[in-house]
């Protein structure tokens, strides 16, 4: 049964006031179905796989480490070697990242059961501690694993595409892009959903 991001009129009453363009933005798009995965550890595998890959090659490549690591399941990812997990067709260097994030779920330096318990800044710390897992990789986790009502990523482009394409701006820099963010607040998850499609 696919889940999805949760948000409702509350949230986009709240947008709609704050910020006009966005609210006819909002209005014109209507309510945005995008699937989250509970999942926050079989989520970080994937988020690792999909980087710069497109998402029919990401899907291809997740089905076969599923299979091959029994859905996803840290214990058996740690068993396999790097060479075991580039098989099911990621570079090494992908490869050796999976095996970080098994080995921290494993030795509990990262406990994934209760992550969900701590600060959304708590969470990013402790996520981008593993080699291979960035600031907006973390971000997105917040956003499509634990559902934070108020996350904008600064590193997305596609999210500062977006506002620019928004706000009729030719850049974005990052004091700017911080005032439109308060005024989203705490819903800047929504937000995002919105200037996501907005760059397509």
């Amino acid at each position: 049964m696919d889940k999805y991001f949760e948000y409702g009129e509350k949230e986009l009453d709240h947008l709609r006031k704050k910020d006009k363009k966005l609210g006819a933005a909002i209005d014109r798009r209507g309510i945005i179905r995008r699937k989250i995965n509970p999942d926050l550890f079989a989520a970080l595998v994937e988020s690792i796989i999909g980087q710069q890959i497109s998402n029919k090659a990401a899907t291809t490549v997740c089905g076969k480490l599923s299979q091959l690591s029994g859905g996803m399941n840290a214990t058996k990812l740690n068993a396999l070697s790097p060479e075991e997990i580039q098989t099911c067709g990621m570079s090494m260097r992908k490869a050796g990242y999976i095996k970080n994030i098994a080995a921290a779920a494993v030795s509990r330096a990262i406990d994934f059961e209760t992550l969900s318990q701590k600060t959304d800044q708590e969470i990013i710390e402790t996520l981008t501690a593993i080699k291979g897992v960035g600031q907006w990789t973390a971000e997105m986790l917040l956003i499509f694993s634990l559902m934070r009502p108020n996350i904008v990523s600064y590193g997305d482009f596609a999210i500062r595409r977006g506002m620019m394409l928004l706000y009729g701006h030719k850049d974005m820099p990052k004091e700017r892009f911080v005032r439109y963010v308060r005024r989203y607040a705490p819903y800047g998850s929504v937000a995002s959903l919105y200037l996501w499609e907005m760059s397509h």
